[in-house]
This record gives C-alpha cells, sequence and structure tokens, in this order.
C-alpha cells in the first residue's frame, strides 16, 4: 500500500521553514529548535477546584493537548497544584499576575511553566526570587504581554497599542529574565486584532532567539474566534513563525484543541487525528455529504494516527482526491458509490454500508500505522 500521509513532503511549494530559534523544556515538552509545533489550551475551572480541574485536564488531554495552562489567583490555587500534577500527564502552566508569592508556590507545587511578565510583580528583586525558584524546580517562564495591558509608560509613549510598544515590552520583561542569567524561556505577544498581532510578532521574531508562543487573545466565539485564529495565526505559522499555539475562544476549551490541530494540519506542520477532504455537495451528489462527513467526524474521533480520508458526493472531483488520501469515497448512482485505499480502486459499496465500511477501513490503517510505530520504537 502507498503510504499517502507524508505526501505533502515531495511537494516543495508546501514548505514551510520555520523560523530558528533555541529549545526550552515545558516539563517534558520540548518547546523551540526542531520540536514539533505544541498546542495548549486553558481551564476554566476554579483551579483549587480540584476534581473540576482534573476532569477538564484529562478532557483535553484526550483531545491531544500538549501543554494546558490554569489560572493561579491566590494561595489556594497554587497549593491546590500539587494534588493536580499528580493525576495528569501534560505539563502545566500557571497562570500569574501581580503576585510574585504565586509564582514562587506554582513553581514549588508542580508547574512546568509560569506565564509572567516581570515588570508586573514588583521589580527586579522580586524577578530574582521567582527566576531562583523556576531554576530550582526545572520550570520555564512565558512572558506574556498582551495588547489590552500594556504598561501605562508604554501607551503614554506610543499613544495606543501597537506593535513597537508591544515588542518593547516584551524585550523589557525578557532582559529582566537575562540579568538573572535565565534563558529557559518563551514569549508572546498577544492582541485581539488580528494585524496588530502579526506585526507584532513579525517584529519580535527578528528581535529574539527565544521561541515564541502564538495567540489572538479574545478572539469570541467558536466560529468568528476560530476564523480570526486561523487567518492571524495560520499567516505566522505560514511563514515559520511559532513553536507553541493557543487557539482563544470563548467555548469549550477542548475545542480549542481541535481547531489548533486543524490548523497545524492544514499547513502540514502536525499530523494528529484524521484529516477530512470532503466537498460542499452539490445537485450531482450520489448520497448526503453533509450528514456522512458530520458522523464520520464523530465516529472516527478517537483516532489519533494521521491518516487522509476523501468524502466526495460525485466523480468530477472524487476520484482524483482519492489518489492523493488513505482511504477514500466517491458517490455514484443507484445507491453506492467506489471505495478507495491509497488510491486504489477496491470495489463498490452501497451508501446504506458506506459509513461502517469507511470507519473500518480508517481504523485498519491506523492499526497497520501503529504496528509500524511500535517496531521502529523498538528498534531504536
Amino acid at each position: 500500500m502507498t503510504d499517502h500521509t507524508d505526501i505533502n513532503s515531495i511537494r516543495p511549494w508546501r514548505t514551510i521553514e520555520r523560523r530558528k530559534c533555541r529549545q526550552i523544556n515545558v516539563g517534558k515538552v520540548k518547546v523551540g529548535g526542531d520540536a514539533p509545533i505544541a498546542v495548549q489550551s486553558m481551564t476554566n475551572t476554579i483551579t483549587h477546584d480540584v476534581g473540576a480541574t482534573i476532569e477538564q485536564i484529562v478532557k483535553l488531554q484526550e483531545a491531544g493537548a500538549d501543554i494546558v495552562r490554569v489560572s493561579v489567583p491566590d494561595p489556594d490555587s497554587s497549593a491546590a497544584l500539587k494534588d493536580i500534577v499528580k493525576d495528569i500527564d501534560v505539563p502545566l502552566v500557571a497562570d500569574i499576575h501581580f503576585h510574585y508569592k504565586r509564582g514562587i508556590e506554582a513553581a514549588e507545587n508542580g508547574a512546568a511553566c509560569l506565564r509572567i511578565n516581570p515588570g508586573n510583580i514588583g521589580g527586579q528583586h522580586r524577578v530574582k526570587e521567582v527566576v531562583a525558584a523556576a531554576r530550582d524546580n526545572g520550570c520555564s517562564i512565558r512572558i506574556g504581554v498582551n495588547g489590552g495591558s500594556l504598561e501605562k509608560e508604554l501607551l503614554e509613549k506610543y499613544g495606543e497599542p501597537c506593535p513597537d510598544a508591544m515588542v518593547e515590552s516584551a524585550l523589557m520583561h525578557a532582559r529582566m529574565l537575562e540579568d538573572e542569567n535565565f534563558q529557559n524561556y518563551k514569549i508572546s505577544v498577544k492582541a485581539s486584532d488580528p494585524f496588530l498581532t502579526v506585526a507584532a510578532y513579525h517584529q519580535l521574531a527578528d528581535a529574539t532567539e527565544a521561541p515564541l508562543h502564538l495567540g489572538i487573545t479574545e478572539a469570541g466565539g467558536l466560529r468568528i474566534g476560530t476564523v480570526k485564529s486561523a487567518i492571524g495565526m495560520g499567516n505566522l505559522l505560514w511563514a515559520g513563525i511559532g513553536d507553541t499555539i493557543r487557539v482563544s475562544l470563548s467555548a469549550d476549551p477542548v475545542e480549542e484543541i481541535k481547531v489548533g490541530f486543524d490548523m497545524l494540519k492544514s499547513l502540514g506542520l502536525r499530523t494528529r487525528g484524521v484529516n477530512i477532504i470532503s466537498c460542499p455537495s452539490c445537485a450531482r451528489q450520489g448520497f448526503d455529504v453533509i450528514k456522512t462527513v458530520q458522523i464520520l467526524e464523530e465516529r472516527l474521533a478517537h483516532v489519533t494516527e494521521p491518516i487522509s480520508l476523501s468524502i466526495i458526493g460525485c466523480v468530477v472531483n472524487g476520484p482524483g482526491e482519492a489518489m492523493f488520501t488513505d482511504v477514500g469515497f466517491t458517490g455514484g448512482a443507484a445507491g453506492y458509490g467506489m471505495m478507495y485505499s491509497a488510491g486504489v480502486k477496491t470495489g463498490k459499496t452501497d451508501n446504506s454500508d458506506m459509513v461502517d465500511d469507511i470507519v473500518a477501513k480508517v481504523e485498519a490503517r491506523a492499526e497497520i500505522l501503529r504496528a509500524q510505530k511500535d517496531m521502529e520504537q523498538a528498534a531504536e
């Protein structure tokens, strides 16, 4: 069987050359350098409600999250990290605002990374204490600049949030860490405006060797937030900029992970799960394409192996799309369609049986990929 999973690797016009930067560790996850772009989300539970927080983190893990962030606004929340980290398998980023002691406590209680603005926690002497706690506990730091909370002096200097102001803020905070001989950090310069965000990241990418965390902050609900994020972050990822991403949605945090992976899959930067290529449907369709795709998305959500699947309603584009996917189905006439495996016709399938047949073929393909991976790991 021909393996179409990595077919983009033979298309030089689809190659994205990622920006070179130093590599850091966020717990067990490597960030930057040649590491895969990490996908993360953030819990919206009360952090010191340990049971609810763990439950949500586990759902994010199952969706594929590489890193999860939790808010740490009070001593109860930083204390809760000690219990939370015992029952999860992803690194935690502790979101710290203003109070430096929360950063120290979070580092000591199991956080893998602290999200702070060094300038907001009370001067260099307090930065020194937070950095010492981070270093002693193998904890990295994310400098998180936000267009909506820039320093007063920068707003007075520039008149409004702008790329220059955001980058100046980021580099000022980075110098505070560098003054403590601490390089295990990454930076973000997020704004709700995709134009501002993209311009700031391009400028920052030229000014630092630190890994960059991408996001369009406060992007909105599921639909508009996905669109804004795809436009802004997609622009940056296409340019090779970005080492971790978070899609900020006013929606179930699991949706952030799904959208993040879909974004990376569309650019060939990550290949987790089934990539369904489907037509919008028209009068030529030989079956209900929209309903079929909805059903397949649900029934194949458990598959994590990188598999391409084409679901096309008629023979105009169906055979051509099937040539470049692992599994394909093309609608025909008289209640049946044609099934394909790796571009090769495997026979007719009745419309009434096609969903079960497609799921079976995808799961069989997934089993082959799992076996190949196990053999490769055994040989290492």
